[in-house]
């Protein structure tokens, strides 16, 4: 795709995002869904190879900040990878789309996770398999700033360079916001960059919502030996004027007048 392609199949996972959210008429988390929406066009739209192939040829996802699940469901949905009908069904009782991953490679999720450091602890454990067996794929992980503060995070992060993964790439979705409020008031890491190059990683910082520096930096050649991180500095969120950089909508319920506003501005 195009970056001109890759922006108009952004803004109709965003709307997904709004209408899904809308109509299951209950609490979404839409803060953070919104926030890494551009990563997830361009990683879909132009990244990722073979995907729905079979499992050893294909490239793998692993959102591993669970919460923003809604995000991840909206792509696979744009794609064609999740049929309308099964879409409808988020967060209702009995549905498998809900408010974290479950695992069902068959339509894209490659992972259950929620629990934080659990998806990027999998992606190099994947990594590492892939590794081993010689194989081609390529492993891509988000994380999120919040989920950072985890130690499990860091020791999977160790283990990356350790094991010398070069095809590995973790992406931080750094919004800036956590379930509790403003990072830099709880627990807040302003030079994530220099840290993950302190544990060997090859290490990019880009602006997580601009699409051709996502595309540069996804498109970037691994350095040998080295597994890649890719510092997204993003807005939670972003694309809705009223949600960005209020934390109120981490988990927040889509009104009629709130989701016609939201699709307004979407339209325009």
């Amino acid at each position: 795709m195009t970056d001109k392609e890759l922006e108009v199949f952004a803004l109709a996972i965003r709307k997904r995002i709004i209408k899904m959210a809308y109509e299951c008429n209950c609490n979404a988390h839409l803060g953070g869904a919104l926030s890494m929406v551009d990563i997830l066009a361009v990683l879909y739209g132009d990244v990722l190879r073979n995907a729905g192939g079979s499992y050893d040829e294909r490239d793998k996802f692993i959102l591993s900040k669970g919460h923003g699940a809604l995000a991840l469901f909206a792509t696979l949905g744009e794609k064609g990878m999740i049929c309308e009908e099964r879409l409808h069904t988020y967060l209702a009782d009995g549905s498998n789309l809900c408010a974290h991953p479950v695992m069902e490679p068959e339509i894209g999720i490659e992972s259950s996770n929620g629990s934080l450091g659990q998806g990027i602890s999998m992606a190099v454990g994947m990594a590492l398999s892939s590794k081993r067996k010689q194989r081609t794929d390529q492993i891509f992980t988000i994380v999120g700033n919040g989920e950072s503060d985890e130690g499990l995070v860091w020791e999977a992060i160790a283990s990356a360079s350790q094991f010398q993964l070069d095809n590995l790439t973790v992406i931080l979705d750094d919004n800036k916001f956590q379930n509790d409020g403003a990072s830099e008031q709880i627990l807040y890491y302003p030079n994530y960059k220099e840290r993950f190059a302190a544990f060997g990683f090859d290490v990019i910082e880009i602006n997580g919502n601009h699409i051709p520096e996502i595309v540069q930096a996804l498109h970037t050649p691994h350095i040998e030996d080295k597994p890649r991180a890719i510092v997204a500095n993003t807005v939670k969120g972003c694309g809705i004027s009223f949600m960005e950089n209020d934390n109120s909508w981490h988990h927040n319920r889509l009104t009629q007048k709130y989701y016609e506003q939201a699709m307004k501005e979407l339209e325009e």
